[in-house]
């Protein structure tokens, strides 16, 4: 433990967080003259959040006609918006494709189903599940782009 008189640089940058946590800095808002006060300063919060002036109607003149047309544009703009249709579900080139990749993922999904339900199947239905995703995986990696694409800058993912 430190004496108060050998405070290291740190100690003190925290005792000053310490000493300042819970206040809040009020910023100064812009007005008309286009001028603000030098620099923020602190304002104790004298009201919790959500107290009784909490739905308490401002008056007229810190109502901004403009910012209250503009999030009005923008929740009218939100509702309107529809996004576009998705793309098409991508359709393997061939067969042989099509079956590696059910293999990848439909083999461990029916491996999944049989060992959660617990239901019996014979051993050679389980080998072929591990034979049609181990093949299936073997045969994407086997049919992968080998040489370097021209416009490709040698990333691969």
């Amino acid at each position: 433990m430190t004496t108060p008189g050998d405070e290291s640089r740190t100690d003190l940058v925290w005792r000053e967080i310490v000493d300042n946590y819970g206040e809040r800095v009020v910023l100064p808002d812009d007005d008309a003259s286009g001028s603000s006060s030098a620099g923020p300063s602190p304002a104790p919060d004298t009201e919790a959040p959500g107290g009784a002036d909490a739905d308490a109607p401002l008056p007229d003149d810190l109502v901004d006609d403009d910012e209250v047309e503009a999030r009005e544009q923008a929740v009218a703009e939100a509702e309107r918006f529809r996004p576009p249709a998705p793309p098409p579900f991508p359709v393997p080139r061939t067969w042989q494709r099509g079956l590696a990749w059910a293999g990848v993922f439909v083999a461990p999904l029916l491996a999944l189903v049989v060992a959660l339900f617990s239901l019996w199947v014979t051993p050679l239905v389980g080998w072929a599940l591990v034979g049609w995703f181990v093949g299936g995986f073997a045969y994407l990696v086997h049919e992968m782009p080998r040489g370097r694409d021209p416009w490709d800058d040698g990333s691969r993912v």
